[in-house]
């Protein structure tokens, strides 16, 4: 869990120049561009929050500007003073102080922009060549700024790895102009009463390429390592290990309608290691049974299931319907819930907060769950 205490202190402490890796980056685009070979294709691609000069975002999309036929690609970044921390990465193609453009006054409290077109492309001999190809934006490059807002109206894709504090206000400002985005998050978000309802009306999904694991980011150099998964990688670059990190997006992928294989409801009982000499257990405040784990979901089973947040990692919308969350907050619950009173349970004043299930005669509260049942 150290990795999700790093999360949620760069949340909180807003230390959030977190890089994403080039492989990560690659693996989640191949699975569109296997799926839809044209799914940018004449689009103008938006990286929001992606320093133009050492992004791996910036480098991927400019390394591969001709295969997905872009028409556009623009990257900002955020003012140096503006930031908590300062990423010094290594360059191996040129030095930002020796080119023309470079403004020692500037470089300071303003942002940058990259931009490339096809006539960029077509001038270089190798397409990183053209990260050159930068000047100051007027501000400090916030994605709130009037001047980024334009920029994401001529936008058609957002795709980026957004500031971890500022997640829900992100994804609003993306949705609020109507775009199709790729960006990273915790899978906790699925939970935040901004997140689920889109989910539920097939507005928001999972990527494809992340469903259970680490992810190494990469970090500034002043940045503090004080968990075991941080560390320092071959390059003399400082990473933190984060769990629960997911892509999520409205670009069509094709695996999420792959439906699961499922055992039978006496099968689940039979031989399941989380269900066998338990069976599935009612909540006591929701009429729902409860499913420890995705692949105990039982085929023959009508009524409505709560099943762990990871199982959207693998929902398919043409065989589940989703009818709610068992979580206060995260939008308006699918069915009553039971109010508890602490005369009656001095105890558990926390009951109300989502599922609650029996256990030797004493409630117990589980983890957030989401409704579902199979599709008629």
């Amino acid at each position: 869990m150290a990795g999700n205490r790093n999360l949620h202190a760069a949340a909180q402490g807003k230390n959030d120049e977190f890089y994403t890796q080039y492989d990560d980056i690659q693996r989640e685009l191949n699975c569109y561009y296997l799926y839809n070979k044209d799914f940018l294709r004449g689009k103008t691609v938006l990286l929001p929050c992606d320093d133009p000069q050492w992004s791996n975002f910036t480098k991927f999309f400019t390394m591969n500007f001709k295969r997905y036929g872009l028409k556009r690609l623009i990257s900002t970044s955020y003012a140096a003073q503006k930031k908590k921390f300062i990423y010094k990465p290594m360059r191996d193609l040129f030095d930002d102080n020796d080119l023309p453009q470079f403004d020692g006054s500037k470089d300071f409290s303003h942002g940058r922009i990259y931009t490339l077109d096809a006539d960029d492309i077509a001038k270089v001999d190798y397409p990183l060549k053209a990260l050159t190809n930068w000047r100051y934006l007027q501000g400090d490059g916030d994605y709130r700024s009037a001047e980024v807002k334009a920029l994401r109206d001529e936008a058609d894709v957002i795709i980026t790895n957004p500031p971890f504090s500022m997640f829900r206000d992100f994804l609003k400002w993306i949705l609020d102009a109507g775009k199709q985005f790729l960006i990273i998050g915790n899978i906790n978000c699925i939970t935040y009463k901004e997140v689920f309802p889109l989910i539920m009306h097939n507005e928001l999904w999972i990527g494809p390429s992340i469903h259970s694991g680490d992810r190494k980011f990469n970090v500034p150099d002043d940045y503090p390592l004080n968990a075991a998964t941080c560390g320092i990688d071959e390059h003399g670059q400082k990473f933190i290990n984060v769990k629960g990190v997911r892509w999520l997006t409205n670009l069509e992928h094709g695996k999420r309608h792959e439906p699961l294989q499922l055992l039978t409801y006496k099968q689940c009982e039979f031989c399941h290691p989380k269900v066998r000499g338990v069976g599935f257990q009612r909540y006591d405040n929701y009429d729902a049974i409860e499913v420890p784990a995705t692949d105990a979901i039982p085929a023959d089973y009508q009524g409505v299931m709560g099943v762990p947040i990871t199982f959207l990692d693998k929902y398919c919308p043409e065989q589940f319907e989703i009818v709610g969350m068992a979580k206060r907050g995260a939008g308006d619950p699918a069915l009553k819930t039971k109010v508890y009173t602490a005369a009656d349970y001095p105890n558990y004043s926390d009951l109300n907060a989502g599922p609650v299930l029996k256990k030797d005669g004493q409630l117990r509260n589980t983890y957030p769950r989401v409704l579902i049942r199979h599709r008629r």
